[in-house]
């Protein structure tokens, strides 16, 4: 048996997309879902926290400046979170 909980082998070595990862909710989710051995794209307005959080989580999590309200922001983010 190991330690990893059901979680954990779930986002092993999957990409997961935080949207308000700047702060809050969002940066504790991207913690742990980076500590669950996932990488994490980092998305939210504020790149200067952004910045922060992916030098505090690691080669795991990489930024991308994102604005949920505007539509060509996601698609942009979306489209370098996948390349």
């Amino acid at each position: 048996m190991t330690d990893q909980t059901l979680a954990d082998q779930a986002l092993a070595g999957r990409i997961v997309l935080v949207t308000g990862a700047s702060s809050g909710i969002g940066a504790h989710l991207a913690r742990a879902a980076a500590a669950a051995g996932a990488k994490v794209a980092l998305a939210a307005r504020r790149a200067d926290k952004l910045a922060s959080l992916v030098a505090e989580i690691g080669p795991s999590a990489a930024a991308f400046a994102m604005d949920v309200e505007d539509e060509a922001s996601v698609i942009a983010a979306y489209d370098a979170v996948e390349a």
